[in-house]
């Protein structure tokens, strides 16, 4: 049962930062290292950042107006 639990906690805070705009880092780095190995992993504070920024865009953020 408190397995079961856990696992429904994950996925919530899982959606809740699919929400928002930022993934979780260790996905996107685990995912990084399995299918592209050659490639760079991003660090935390590069990853947030250009999350942040694909989110609501560059200099600036986002402007409607």
């Amino acid at each position: 049962m408190l397995d079961q639990l856990a696992t429904v906690g994950r996925y919530l805070g899982q959606t809740a930062r699919l929400m928002v705009g930022v993934p979780r880092y260790d996905t996107y780095a685990q995912h990084q290292r399995s299918q592209h190995p050659g490639a760079k992993v991003m660090t935390y504070e590069e990853f947030f950042r250009e999350r942040q920024e694909a989110r609501y865009g560059a200099k600036g953020g986002g402007k409607c107006c």
